[in-house]
């Protein structure tokens, strides 16, 4: 899985967690993880999961004869670069955001926090 700074959009985000707890599924489990979450129907999930191919955020297979997806969007970076856009974007805040509001989180471990930590307060770009 690659590295990144692409900010999925919502109902991207939903099909990468559900990708982030199993992969590969196919586009019917990918759909029973995130309907109750999303409250649409399978043709969403099936064009959700074309764009994000599009866009290079999942890969696609044949197994068994079956189409099956996993990510592509490596899961610690994409969430540090959601959370920076979230606190610069929306809250206008210059400062590093704090790894705590992630504390608690089912996302994520102790050892994927503390790269987290790392990646929020040492943004690439950022001027020293």
């Amino acid at each position: 899985m690659q590295a990144t700074s692409t900010i999925p959009s919502p109902t991207e985000l939903s099909l990468l967690k559900a990708m982030w707890r199993q992969a590969p599924l196919t586009a019917r489990e990918l759909h029973a993880r995130v309907e109750d979450e999303l409250g649409w129907s399978f043709s969403s999930t099936r064009k959700t999961l074309e764009r994000m191919l599009d866009k290079g955020m999942v890969a696609q297979a044949s197994q068994d004869g079956i189409q099956v997806y996993r990510p592509l969007l490596e899961k610690v970076g994409t969430l540090a670069a959601f959370a920076r856009d979230f606190s610069v974007r929306v809250m206008e805040m210059e400062a590093p955001l704090s790894v705590a509001m992630f504390t608690g989180s089912k996302l994520v471990d102790q050892q994927e926090l503390e790269r987290l930590d790392n990646l929020l307060q040492d943004w690439p770009g950022d001027e020293a």
